[in-house]
């Protein structure tokens, strides 16, 4: 096995510095975007689907846990899960609330919102999470905000994933994941195909 196959194999461990990370420093979740935009250049720039294929540490923790600990029950996903309406559906809605995240981001740095020291799960539960703002106010609050919005973003998506590969296959989640179906439409975009 050639030593570039070795890391690539290991990538799930990134998935689980970064949550273990900005559990403790709320700051770290920034480290996020780069599952945001490696994907996206990625497929921009002609490489289809690779980071879902081969660096996506999520993808490779689902597989841990699920296949090879033999955690998921190993179902077929329901028709509507693949379909094209619900992932570009649930695009547009991650999408959404990503756009509403930076808006709370923006008002904090127009200096019209408070920071919310806490994480929102499923876009609707406060979590309070103030121990984790370790920034001591070196850092600007519009920075913590995004953070905070970001994390709950990331931890959401780790827990639909979760859930997913509990109940149908390890790596459920990737049918309908708002970056795979991102880099998807890019690449046929890019390809001249119809979406």
């Amino acid at each position: 096995m050639s030593m570039a196959k070795n890391w690539k194999d290991k990538m799930w461990i990134v998935s689980i510095v970064y949550f273990s990370l900005g559990f403790f420093n709320i700051i770290f979740a920034w480290l996020g975007m780069l599952c945001f935009i490696i994907p996206i250049l990625m497929s921009v720039f002609g490489k289809e689907k690779n980071f879902c294929n081969g660096y996506c540490g999520r993808g490779q923790l689902f597989t841990l846990i699920g296949a090879n600990r033999g955690i998921s029950l190993n179902r077929e996903l329901p028709a509507f899960l693949k379909s094209r309406w619900f992932r570009y559906g649930f695009l547009l809605f991650f999408m959404i609330m990503f756009l509403n995240m930076l808006f709370a981001t923006w008002a904090v740095f127009a200096g019209n919102g408070s920071l919310n020291e806490s994480v929102k799960l499923f876009w609707t539960f406060d979590l309070p999470w103030k121990w984790a703002n370790r920034t001591g106010g070196k850092i600007p609050l519009w920075t913590v905000q995004f953070a905070y919005g970001f994390y709950s973003l990331m931890l959401t998506s780790l827990i639909l994933g979760l859930m997913s590969m509990l109940v149908f296959r390890p790596r459920a989640w990737c049918v309908y994941c708002p970056m795979g179906t991102a880099t998807q439409m890019i690449c046929k975009i890019r390809e001249g195909e119809g979406l």
